[in-house]
């Protein structure tokens, strides 16, 4: 079995490297292109693939994400002669494991590829337990597997998280992921939504007050920080933390310790920190609007959660899911859905993210009644019409051969009026059908998609004879 593949415009120096990997231990391959590494991966169990960025027939940063999808699911490590921050920042970013310069350190490099072949051993043969506790979250593509490694590995220390993803994508579900199975799960879990505390009573909320400390202050309270002494305190969206509290909150990271408002008592909490945002906070540090001290403070690991139009493969788990879910708690029939609906599902957006997927299975539920299947025509008009509108786009339209047209005889060929008038009156017809089949036959979403008037519509329904069911 082959562990590692070297993939270098260099032949030389790829056989070279190959050899004294082999040497101490390592199965190599090696070959001097990405085509041939994609074919030569898809037949392998490779564990790390090193890249050289001297190739052929392409950028290596753009061939990560094709990569890290074959079976074997190989860590890359890009090999290079530039000493490039950007191209080694966006490297990182787009998921090599790491970005090392040329002439390279054979022993350094050695180290590096056990560290890397003793991660995906662990990883891939199921390290990541089946007892982990998910706390609601659903899915088991490439993307989230990976996020659930990232919390089994998070839930074995105590090092603070920074969760990073677009609004409804699930940031404190992972953060309670994390919690309960840790060492704290038995301990409070305590949630700060940085972005609906008022700045004139954060300090109090985080750090509790004083009898006396104000007019409205008749006894003491015990603030959020102390209330998850011995668990885990989360801060969500903490980009919207004020500044004057990030350098309050600074100080009782680095000393875990503080003094209630109106209070000459210091007192200590013993919390793990995680923290959620859908800002992005390296460009606040830029602007002035976050502090950087802080902000390294808060990134002791970070896990970027994918949005939902990135991850449409578990949009068919998700909806059986949720849809169960919400029967049980209704006390309702499981409902079931019918392909058209899981496809509508597919092709729109989602914003939102999965609360929206959520939101619109509920209004889904709700608008079917006693109907057992679900179809497109339960779902939001909002919803059916943007599907509608993107299914128009050229794009979706199916692509129709430039040549081998049969061409009539002189005297069958119509007159130019005549071909356009047919022409025009096969793509209403068309677009009608499509537009009757992607909105359900709704009339008022038809006309917000189309744009025409419900009488002119109707109009051209009697005309072309499309049924609108």
């Amino acid at each position: 079995m082959t562990d590692i593949l070297i993939v270098d415009g260099d032949a030389v120096f790829a056989e070279r490297l190959a050899a004294s990997l082999l040497e101490h231990g390592f199965p190599t391959n090696a070959c001097d292109s990405l085509s041939k590494a994609l074919g030569i991966l898809h037949t392998g169990t490779f564990k790390a693939v090193l890249l050289g960025d001297d190739l052929p027939d392409g950028d290596v940063v753009d061939y990560l994400a094709l990569i890290r999808e074959v079976p074997s699911f190989p860590e890359a490590i890009i090999i290079t002669r530039r000493r490039d921050p950007d191209m080694a920042e966006r490297a990182i970013q787009s998921g090599a494991w790491n970005y090392i310069t040329k002439p390279l350190n054979l022993q350094r490099l050695l180290v590096l590829l056990e560290r890397v072949i003793t991660y995906h051993t662990k990883v891939h043969s199921g390290f990541c337990p089946v007892s982990l506790r998910r706390e609601g979250i659903i899915g088991n593509s490439r993307a989230m597997l990976s996020c659930l490694d990232a919390v089994a590995q998070a839930a074995t220390s105590d090092i603070n998280v920074l969760l990073i993803g677009e609004t409804g994508t699930g940031k404190e579900l992972f953060a309670r992921s994390i919690h309960k199975n840790s060492a704290r799960r038995n301990k409070p879990f305590v949630v700060v939504d940085c972005a609906a505390m008022p700045d004139t009573l954060a300090e109090s909320l985080l750090f509790g007050h004083a009898r006396g400390a104000f007019t409205s202050a008749d006894a003491p309270t015990v603030g959020l920080v102390k209330q998850a002494d011995q668990g885990t305190l989360f801060l969500d969206e903490v980009g919207e933390l004020p500044m004057p509290l990030q350098k309050v909150f600074l100080r009782v990271l680095e000393g875990r310790s503080f003094r209630p408002v109106g209070s000459a008592r210091e007192i200590t909490s013993d919390f793990r920190l995680l923290a959620a945002t859908n800002r992005d906070l390296e460009e606040m540090v830029e602007q002035g609007e976050f502090r950087r001290d802080l902000y390294f403070r808060l990134r002791g690991m970070h896990i970027r959660l994918p949005a939902l139009r990135d991850i449409a493969e578990d949009i068919n788990e998700m909806t059986c899911k949720f849809i169960q879910r919400h029967c049980e708690k209704l006390k309702l029939s499981t409902k079931g859905f019918s392909p058209d609906f899981l496809d509508a599902l597919m092709h729109y957006d989602w914003p939102g993210n999965v609360r929206e997927l959520i939101h619109t299975l509920e209004q889904a539920l709700s608008r079917a009644g006693n109907d057992a299947v679900l179809f497109p025509r339960h779902l939001p008009k909002a919803i059916r019409a943007q599907i509608a509108r993107r299914s128009m786009r050229p794009e979706h339209q199916a692509a129709k051969p430039a040549h081998h047209h049969e061409i009539a005889p002189p005297d069958a060929f119509p007159d130019m009026r005549t071909y356009r008038d047919q022409q025009i009156a096969r793509s209403e017809e068309r677009y009608l059908m499509n537009l009757m089949e992607i909105t359900g036959g709704d009339m008022a979403a038809s006309c917000t998609v189309s744009g025409l008037s419900r009488a002119r519509l109707y109009a051209l329904l009697k005309r072309y004879n499309v049924s609108r069911k």
